[in-house]
């Protein structure tokens, strides 16, 4: 099918709403695509389908070479690193053809300090079946009983992210009868007996409810022992390293609170840490008689103190103005401290600065809470993600991590506190011919419209560069606070093989610089997201990273607000857009407060019932900004069950635009009608989704 014989891009129905608030009138045409159960709008989203299919027909040669380069760069046959919990040895492997992985352990010997082989392999989990009769299929959570014997684990089959718990019996091999639905986490207490689970509110999709199960008897007779009435907030449940207390946690985008329980008393009272102050967050964990808390109280980088397991039964672990409280690791301007990996005889500090992660080691002297600084772990390449892996055991002299790079496969490593050396336990191959000495990594920054620096990481094929003449690929996220990761993808190679430079830019509204970093891109300073994305992109076509005509994007969720935003600011700085499940509508979602996450969602982007924070979100919001102009070619990607962003934002942008540009680039809408926000489950079918973008991308910047 050529060009010129494609049918028609499909044309939504258009019924006009308006919502005036502030004395401004929002329209909308296509409210109508809300009704999920409507056979129009099902009608329609396969429409669009069809459309995309028949557009990229003629690239079905190129999708199958590009599956089958991702597909030979996977080793399809492979075993994780096995890691120990209690008596035993943990791993996951799959096997070639099956999309799922299957999730085994083994005895340990002697002590249990190593793996026995010559045990028998128990399989815990098999995904291949247990998915058996769903187009989707996702494990959620797992926990496993202190005597290794009982499992609970949680699974979705819509992609709506609504997980259902059930109860394995390891020695047998059987499900326990029953199951609870809209599950999140789970956690056993130390009797093997208690099993403690949150479960979410139906309508507005948030764990509000912790519940006490006792093994054996019916889910129906558990004990409701909290519930969350605040819509901000959402509860986890969870247990400290050392296994002591089990951890409630309420959390909202700014705010914390944490109450703990004997792990050995699953019927107690709960006992609260401190009691929650809006924008206070911390974040507990317990060692030999004292809490060790992670708290923004002195600094939005956060500071490490520690107090003593005190107090009365039922009060407040902490005292008023946190006078019990000592400091452990002070508040640092340059330096966000992520997290604390705590065990026994030390910890790990996951700092970040400078936009890198950074390991570092304390060490401590007895069994009180004082410790000192005993080194960092390096690392040498200029961009790269490191963060603690599976580390199940308190007492220990080591410590297991997670390394990778734009050109370095993920890659586990143990560092041995006595030596203070890592030792490679595994890192993932990359069969099909992959030389990581033919690419190159580099970090450089973009300056924004208001000075401010914002850096840009970088990766290519160093034989395939050519000054101003590359195709130029830019990612973004920008929200949240989420440090952009730079982890290793062995798909990229199609690209970088094909002459790309990538680029993945660290703008302001994410983490990658701490805190700050994140308050200097959100509420009424959203914009400095987008406006750090243009300059990116300009500083790397200056640059001669790529040819100016030649830039592709790409973004999604929060990310594919950045897309909708910056092709309505800049539509001729890019040649092709990548969005996926992208948050557009912005004014319409979060104008209902009935949708799942919208109340919570006022600490990132703010109220619009309020008319600073309306007026501001308006002058963004990528399905109100769309006009009439000449827009990149798009391709616009979403799930018929996605849960946080709805399918209908980015069907209603499409239809709208379809009305309103004026160019014959494509605008294509693909919606998986059987997945959720992430798309296809098996891995498999993963493959072929990125194998359609990559077409795409090759297609539009005239290299296929």
């Amino acid at each position: 099918m050529t060009e010129n014989t494609l049918p028609s891009p499909p044309v939504a129905r258009v019924e006009h709403t308006e919502t005036t608030l502030h004395s401004i009138t929002l329209t909308d045409d296509y409210a109508w695509l809300r009704a999920k159960e409507n056979p129009e709008v099902a009608a329609y989203l396969e429409a669009e389908n069809s459309y995309s299919d028949a557009v990229m027909a003629p690239q079905a040669a190129l999708r199958g070479v590009l599956y089958d380069e991702m597909l030979s760069h996977i080793q399809q046959t492979d075993v994780s690193v096995p890691y120990r919990d209690g008596a035993w040895w943990y791993y996951s492997r799959t096997e070639e053809g099956k999309q799922y992985a299957i999730h085994c352990r083994r005895r340990g010997n002697g002590k249990a300090a190593e793996m026995d082989e010559r045990t028998p392999e128990e399989i815990i989990l098999d995904g291949n079946e247990l998915s058996h009769g769903h187009a989707f299929f996702a494990i959620g959570t797992t926990d496993i009983s202190d005597d290794g014997r009982w499992l609970a684990y949680t699974v979705d089959t819509t992609g709506f992210r609504q997980y259902s718990l059930h109860i394995k019996d390891l020695e047998t091999g059987k499900l326990l009868p029953g199951e609870v639905m809209r599950v999140g986490s789970v956690v056993w207490a130390a009797d093997n007996f208690h099993l403690f689970y949150t479960v979410e509110d139906e309508e507005q999709k948030r764990q509000h409810q912790i519940w006490r199960h006792m093994r054996g008897t019916p889910f129906a007779a558990d004990a409701l022992l909290y519930q969350e009435d605040d819509e901000r907030f959402n509860l986890a449940a969870g247990r400290t390293r050392d296994g002591k207390f089990l951890v409630f946690d309420a959390h909202s985008h700014i705010t914390t609170e944490s109450r703990i329980l004997p792990a050995d008393e699953p019927e107690a009272d709960f006992r609260l840490i401190a009691p929650r102050q809006d924008g206070h967050e911390y974040y507990v964990d317990h060692r030999e008689g004292s809490w060790f808390i992670r708290t923004n109280d002195k600094g939005r980088n956060f500071r490490l103190v520690t107090a003593p397991v005190s107090g009365s039964a039922s009060g407040p672990v902490d005292s008023p103005d946190h006078t019990n409280w000592t400091e452990l690791i002070p508040h640092r301007d340059g330096v966000m401290l992520e997290d604390i990996d705590l065990f026994r005889d030390f910890f790990i500090a996951c700092d970040r600065e400078n936009g890198l992660p950074h390991l570092r080691i304390y060490k401590f002297s007895g069994k009180g809470p004082a410790a000192a600084p005993a080194g960092e772990i390096s690392f040498p390449e200029p961009a790269y993600s490191a963060y603690p892996h599976i580390n199940r055991i308190y007492e220990t002299a080591s410590f297991r991590y997670s390394y990778q790079s734009l050109v370095t496969p993920s890659s586990i490593y143990e560092y041995d506190l006595a030596s203070a050396e890592s030792k490679l336990l595994k890192q993932v191959e990359v069969p099909g011919g992959f030389d990581r000495t033919l690419y190159a990594s580099e970090r450089i920054q973009a300056t924004a419209p208001d000075g401010v620096e914002v850096p840009i990481s970088l990766v290519y094929r160093k034989d395939k560069r050519e000054i101003g003449k590359n195709s130029l690929y830019v990612y973004g996220y920008g929200s949240y606070g989420y440090a952009l990761p730079l982890g290793f993808s062995s798909n990229r190679l199609s690209l970088l093989d094909r002459g790309f430079v990538m680029a993945y830019a660290h703008i302001r509204g994410g983490g990658d610089l701490g805190e700050t970093w994140h308050d200097a891109g959100k509420m009424l300073v959203k914009r400095n997201t987008f406006t750090d994305f243009i300059a990116c992109v300009e500083r790397l076509t200056q640059s001669g990273y790529g040819d100016p005509t030649r830039v592709a994007i790409e973004g999604g969720s929060a990310g594919g607000l950045l897309m909708g935003a910056v092709t309505n600011l800049r539509p001729d700085l890019f040649r092709g857009v990548l969005s996926h499940v992208p948050f557009v509508d912005v004014m319409n979602t979060m104008l209902d407060a009935s949708l799942p996450l919208t109340v919570p969602e006022y600490e990132e982007w703010g109220n619009p019932n309020e008319e600073e924070y309306f007026k501001y979100m308006l002058s963004y919001s990528p399905y109100d900004n769309l006009k009439p102009a000449s827009y990149p070619a798009m391709l616009v990607k979403t799930s018929l069950h996605d849960s946080q962003v709805m399918y209908w934002e980015p069907a209603k942008y499409v239809a709208k635009l379809r009305t309103l540009k004026q160019d014959a680039n494509p605008l294509l809408l693909v919606t998986n009608m059987k997945a959720g926000h992430g798309g296809a489950s098996g891995r498999y079918d993963y493959l072929k989704e990125i194998a359609f973008d990559y077409a795409f991308l090759l297609r539009e910047l005239s290299m296929a």
